[in-house]
């Protein structure tokens, strides 16, 4: 069997998910198109239904599994994204699911995946531990194993997002998705080439990775899938130490370039999704825009960011949102020493709201730092409109008698 899906597979794909899938909308992004000098249009698969693409690639593979293997029933395991796709295509196809989930899974994605009808289990700390524990139960009970991206068929589903990019925009220059173990990019990027061969034309295809978990760069180096050492990244849905061997000889021959963003890139993109496109992004849906806002990506033409899921806890949200703010040079944490004597902390509020810059929180502390007696520390958390105001407020603060220091986030 060929490796490399046809876009006659992936046409009757898109059929077989009419009614299943959305057909989410690709929106112009001023913001972004000024940034990049070339108009970026997103592609808003957050909205999708369990809100990421693997909905696509869950149901394909299940639709395409026998009579037989259905009355066995799937298993699978996932932190969060596949569990849902897995889990709701279960549940529209009758099947029976059970669903492995580390025991530090957030709360909004193990409730979800319940509520599609998915007996889940909870056990072990990490997805490699529920990953051992889904192939076990499969041995053990026969049920189908459905993988996250290791699979012809959930490449084939996940390629239908590459035609929804061709058919809303057919002059699309390049496309911008994370990778995490490939399936994705794999199949995007074979829809996507294969359709814009068959009109003459071609498209650039960019994957990007977390600078903490980039398997990828040294995989293709290689000439075949290696395995890293990971570290912890908010871009949880990517962090994956090894890309899949059935995508991977895709994504060797078909993806044009792989580009590495930090932190601090993916919580920037977070806001300036949040703020200027008024859409909630979860940080592995968020890496094409940080690739952008990066510099990392030139000479563009037309381009579409694949904003490839939204599922983002709200408490992980408020913290991305406020290293977003600071790695915008709009939030800072100031460290003072001051005299212990009254009205210091009223002096500093003064020359602060004299220059507009908003105070946030407040710690006003007489112990530890090594101080002396009649000395303390005040720490202040400051919210300015940009690096220059930031910069200003702290020049205000030095000129009135003080010795601010940024404390690093």
């Amino acid at each position: 069997m060929n490796a490399v899906p046809s876009l006659s597979e992936f046409a009757a794909a898109q059929q077989s998910l009419a009614g299943v899938i959305s057909h989410t909308p690709t929106e112009l992004s001023r913001g972004l198109s000024e940034i990049l000098g070339s108009p970026v249009l997103l592609k808003m698969e957050n909205l999708q239904r369990t809100g990421s693409f693997k909905i696509r690639g869950a149901s394909y593979r299940l639709a395409q599994l026998t009579p037989e293997e259905r009355s066995r029933g799937v298993v699978a395991a996932s932190a969060g994204n596949h569990a849902q796709g897995v889990a709701l295509a279960a549940q529209s196809l009758g099947i029976p699911a059970t669903i492995f989930m580390p025991l530090g899974v957030p709360v909004p994605k193990l409730l979800a995946t319940r509520g599609y009808g998915a007996e889940v289990v909870l056990e072990g700390e990490t997805v490699s531990t529920s990953l051992r524990l889904a192939a076990e139960f499969s041995e053990r009970t026969g049920a189908v194993l459905i993988p996250p991206f290791n699979h012809r068929d959930v490449i084939i589903g996940q390629g239908t997002l590459g035609l929804e990019i061709i058919q809303d925009v057919p002059d699309v220059d390049t496309v911008i998705m994370g990778i995490g173990g490939g399936g994705l990019i794999a199949g995007v990027a074979a829809a996507i080439k294969q359709s814009a061969a068959e009109a003459g034309r071609t498209v650039r295809v960019i994957g990007v990775q977390s600078e903490k978990a980039a398997a990828v760069p040294p995989s293709l180096a290689a000439g075949h899938p290696v395995e890293i050492t990971t570290q912890p990244t908010i871009a949880d849905g990517i962090l994956v130490a090894r890309p899949g061997d059935v995508p991977f000889a895709i994504i060797k021959d078909l993806v044009d370039e792989v580009v590495t963003v930090s932190e601090d890139d993916i919580a920037r993109a977070i806001l300036v999704l949040l703020e200027h496109a008024k859409i909630v992004v979860e940080p592995a849906g968020a890496v094409g825009v940080a690739a952008i806002l990066a510099g990392k990506v030139k000479d563009a033409g037309k381009t579409v960011p694949v904003l490839s899921g939204g599922n983002i806890d709200p408490m992980l949200l408020q913290r991305v949102v406020s290293h977003g703010l600071a790695a915008s040079g709009r939030y800072a944490t100031v460290s003072i020493p001051l005299p212990d004597r009254p009205g210091q902390l009223a002096r500093v509020s003064e020359v602060l709201a004299q220059v507009g810059a908003n105070v946030m929180e407040v710690l006003h502390t007489r112990h530890g730092h090594g101080l002396q007696i009649s000395q303390m520390i005040l720490r202040l958390s400051i919210e300015t409109r940009g690096p220059e105001h930031t910069q200003l407020a702290l020049d205000s603060l030095r000129a009135a008698g003080f010795e601010p220091d940024v404390v690093p986030e």
